[in-house]
C-alpha cells in the first residue's frame, strides 16, 4: 500500500509530473500554466515534485515485472479454469444456500440434498467476514433484509431475526428486467420479430431469404445439384454474432471444432453469386462474412412490396410519419451522457439527486441483448427516480438494431433509444459499429429507417464528427439524418482518430446545428466542466437544443448542481466524501449487501474514484473554472481528507473504499479498465 500523505510521505511516480518552475527556478504565472496545459494551483498549496533518480529508475523495471505477481495485471484464465473456480466457489461453505440464509431454515430450500449451494449455517458463520460498520441498506425498507444471513450489515438487523417471508419489495423501484421465457427463446434463436421483419422486408433489407430459393430453383432447371453448403445463411444470426463478439463462444471445450449442434445456429459459410452467364457459378470465400447489403447484391432481387402487404394482418395501418410520432423535448435539459461501466444505474441515480434531466443506460451491445446475455440486459435497468430516461444500443446490421429495438420496446420501459454511431474502440469499431458506420452513410440510413418503422418510441442517434481527423462528415449527413427518422442527434466534437487526445470542435457542432431540419433536435458534447462551458455553448449557438455532459459528471457529478445554481461550487471534502456515501448506498440496493454485492460495489466505485481524483478544488485554483484538458501538478489539500481524494495512485483510492465498505478482502487487487497512471507507481507493485 502507498505511503500515507497523511504523514507528508510522498511516493516516487514512474510518469513525470506536470512542473510549475521555469527553466530559470522561478514560478510560471497562472497565465503561462493555463497556456501549457497545466492547472494554476495556488504557490502555498503546491508540493514538491518528486525527485528521479537512477536508483527509482532502475526499480521502474522490476516494478513492471512485478506487477502480474501483485495482480494489477491480470492474468488471462481459461474457461475451463474459470469453470473449475466456479465450482470449487459454489461448494465452498461460504456460498451458503440464499434461501436459508433469508430464513436461518436448512429446511426452507425446496432443492434439498441437490441444491448446489451450501446449507451449513454454522460453517458459514464461522467463515463469515466481520460485519462492516454502518446500517444495513434495506433496513428502511418494508419487510427484512432480503440476504438475511449473508448480509454484511446483518448486526443492525431488528432483533437479529434474518427471516423473511418475501422477496416482494426488493428492488422495487427498479425495472426493465429480463423475462425468463423471453430470454429461454433467445437462447434457442425462436423469438418472433414480426415488426422489424415485416420493415426490414419493407425496405428491401430481407430480400436474401428468398434468394437462396430463387437460385435453388434456377440451379434445378439447369439440371444442377443443390449443396446444402451453398445455403445463403443471415450473417446476423445468433451464433454468428457470438463468434463476432468472442470466438471462444463457439467452440466449447466437448466441441472443439466449432461446429454448431444445429442448422439454423451454423455460420456463414458460402454463397453463390449470379454471373452475367446465369449458368455459371461464382463461389464466394468462406472465409469472408458478408454483410447483408452485399448478400443482397449477389442475389436475385425479389418483386418489391408495399408496406401494407409486409405488416401482419392486424398492423395493417399507414406507416406514420415522423411528424406524428411521440416528439420527446430535450430544449434545455441536463444530460447525463452514457458512459461505459462508471454510468451504472447507482450513479445515474447519484446524478438525478444531483440535478440532472435526462440519464441513459450505458451502451449495450445489439448482439448481445438479442442472445439473451443477463449481464447486457442489466445495463438497461431503470430506476423509479428516472424519470425521463433512454437506452443506447450499438450494432453493424439494421436487422440485428431493428429486431433489438422491437425487443427493447416490448420488454423494456424506456422514452427513447439511441443508437451509437460514434463509440471509437476499436473491438467495436472493427466489428462495423460504432464510428466505422461514419464511413459508410447508406448502413447508417438502413440503420435508422429500420428503426424508426419499427417502434414508435423516438429514435435518437449520437455520433462524431468523422472518423479521419481533419475529414468532418456530419455536416453533410445532418438533414439526412433527420429525414432517416431521427428525432435528435448528439454530435461529439471529436473524430474517431483523435479519440479524446485534442478538443473539442464546437465551431463545427454550431455549424451541424445550424443546418439541421426543424424536426431535427441536435445536441452538442465535449468538455463541458463547468456551467460557465454551459451558457457559452447555449449562447453562442441558440440552435442547439442542450448539451450532454461525460467525463465532466464522472470527474464532479455535482456539475449539474453547479449549472442550476450557476456558480462555481468550492465543494468541501466532507461534502465529496458523503457524495461517495450516498453512491455506496445505492450501489448496495442495486447489487446486494452480501459480500458480492458488497465487492462488486466497490470495485464501480474504484473505477469512478479513477476519474474523481482529477478534480481540483475551486479555493486552490488561481483560475477559475477548471478546464479538463488541465494537468494537476502535485499539490496539497486543504485537509487529510482533501489530499487523500487528489491522489492518483490506486493503493489509495482502496483506501478511500475500505472507510466505506470495510477491509478489502486477502489478495485483493484492482486496475481500473481506462488508461490511467493510477496504476504506474512504484509502491503499487
Amino acid at each position: 500500500m502507498a505511503e500515507s500523505v497523511f504523514d507528508g510521505g510522498l511516493p516516487a511516480t514512474i510518469q513525470e509530473e506536470p512542473q510549475v518552475l521555469s527553466s530559470n527556478g522561478a514560478h510560471q504565472t497562472p497565465e503561462e500554466l493555463v497556456a501549457k496545459a497545466i492547472a494554476p494551483i495556488k504557490r502555498e498549496f503546491l508540493r514538491p515534485p518528486p525527485t528521479r533518480t537512477i536508483n527509482q529508475n532502475v526499480s521502474v523495471s522490476n516494478a513492471n515485472a512485478k506487477a502480474p505477481q501483485s495482480g494489477l495485471v491480470r492474468e488471462k484464465k481459461s474457461r475451463r479454469q474459470l469453470k473449475r473456480e466456479r465450482r470449487q466457489e459454489r461448494q465452498s461453505a461460504l456460498n451458503l444456500c440464499p434461501e436459508v440464509a433469508k430464513t436461518g431454515n436448512v429446511s426452507s430450500c425446496s432443492y434439498g440434498d441437490k441444491c448446489r449451494s451450501s446449507h451449513d449455517v454454522e460453517a458459514f458463520k464461522a467463515q463469515k467476514p466481520a460485519d462492516i460498520e454502518g446500517e444495513c441498506p434495506f433496513v428502511s425498507r418494508e419487510g427484512p433484509c432480503p440476504f438475511g444471513l449473508a448480509c454484511r450489515f446483518s448486526g443492525t438487523h431488528k432483533d437479529g431475526d434474518p427471516s423473511i417471508t418475501s422477496t416482494e419489495g426488493r428492488r422495487s423501484a427498479e425495472i426493465n428486467g429480463l423475462n425468463k421465457d423471453v430470454q429461454k427463446l433467445l437462447w434457442k434463436n425462436k423469438m418472433k420479430f414480426s415488426k422489424a421483419d415485416a420493415v426490414l422486408k419493407s425496405l428491401g433489407l430481407l430480400g436474401h431469404k428468398n434468394c437462396k430459393g430463387k437460385l435453388s430453383k434456377e440451379k434445378e432447371e439447369n439440371g444442377q445439384i443443390v449443396s446444402k453448403d451453398s445455403d445463403v445463411i443471415d450473417e446476423n444470426d445468433v451464433t454468428q454474432m457470438a463468434a463476432d463478439s468472442d470466438p471462444s463462444l463457439v467452440a466449447e471445450d466437448n466441441n472443439p471444432d466449432g461446429v454448431s449442434a444445429s442448422n439454423e445456429q451454423r455460420p456463414l459459410k458460402k454463397a453463390k453469386s449470379v454471373a452475367n452467364d446465369e449458368s455459371s457459378i461464382t463461389e464466394v470465400d468462406n472465409d469472408v462474412s458478408m454483410p447483408v447489403n452485399d448478400v443482397e447484391k449477389i442475389c436475385i432481387p425479389s418483386e418489391p412490396e408495399t408496406v401494407m402487404d409486409a405488416l401482419p394482418e392486424s398492423d395493417k395501418s399507414l406507416k406514420p410519419h415522423h411528424r406524428e410520432k411521440k416528439l420527446i423535448d430535450f430544449k434545455g435539459k441536463l444530460y447525463l451522457a452514457p458512459l461505459t461501466t462508471v454510468g451504472n444505474l447507482p450513479f445515474r441515480r447519484l446524478c438525478k439527486v444531483l440535478g440532472a434531466d435526462v440519464t441513459c443506460g450505458e451502451m449495450a451491445m445489439c448482439t448481445n441483448l438479442l442472445q439473451g446475455q443477463a449481464s447486457e440486459w442489466a445495463l438497461l435497468r431503470r430506476h423509479s427516480s428516472e424519470d425521463f430516461f433512454g437506452v443506447q444500443i450499438c450494432g453493424a446490421y439494421p436487422d440485428t438494431v431493428a429486431r433489438t429495438v422491437e425487443l427493447i420496446d416490448q420488454e423494456c420501459t424506456v422514452d427513447f433509444i439511441d443508437i451509437n454511431m460514434g463509440c471509437p474502440i476499436d473491438i467495436v469499431v472493427n466489428k462495423g459499429a460504432g464510428s466505422a458506420l461514419l464511413t459508410k452513410p447508406m448502413r447508417m440510413k438502413s440503420i435508422l429507417e429500420a428503426s424508426f418503422g419499427t417502434v414508435g418510441k423516438p429514435i435518437t442517434v449520437k455520433v462524431r464528427t468523422g472518423y479521419f481527423e481533419g475529414k468532418n462528415r456530419i455536416d453533410s449527413l445532418i438533414a439526412d439524418i433527420g429525414n432517416w427518422g431521427a428525432t435528435a442527434v448528439t454530435i461529439h466534437g471529436r473524430t474517431r482518430q483523435q479519440r479524446y487526445s485534442k478538443l473539442a470542435d464546437w465551431d463545427y457542432i454550431y455549424q451541424c446545428a445550424r443546418r439541421a431540419p426543424d424536426t431535427l433536435e441536435v445536441l452538442g458534447n465535449g468538455d463541458v466542466f463547468s456551467y460557465l462551458d454551459w451558457n457559452k455553448r447555449r449562447t453562442d449557438c441558440p440552435e442547439l437544443s442542450s448539451c450532454m455532459i461525460a467525463r465532466g459528471a464522472l470527474i464532479k457529478p455535482w456539475i449539474f448542481t453547479e449549472i442550476r445554481q450557476q456558480r462555481h461550487w468550492d465543494i468541501s471534502s466532507g461534502e465529496r466524501f458523503n457524495i461517495l456515501k450516498d453512491y455506496v448506498r445505492f450501489g448496495l440496493e442495486h447489487w446486494g449487501s452480501d459480500s458480492k454485492g458488497v465487492e462488486t460495489t466497490r470495485h464501480f466505485l474504484l473505477e469512478w474514484l479513477s476519474y474523481t481524483c482529477r478534480y481540483i478544488p475551486v479555493g486552490l485554483l488561481d483560475v477559475i473554472p477548471q478546464r479538463l484538458n488541465w494537468r494537476p501538478p502535485a499539490y496539497y489539500g486543504r485537509d487529510d481528507l482533501e489530499t487523500l481524494m487528489a491522489s492518483d495512485s490506486a493503493s489509495d483510492w482502496i483506501r478511500i473504499s475500505e472507510m466505506l465498505l470495510g477491509k478489502v478482502p486477502d489478495g485483493f487487487t484492482f486496475a481500473p479498465k481506462h488508461k490511467s497512471n493510477g496504476y504506474d507507481r512504484a509502491e503499487n507493485g
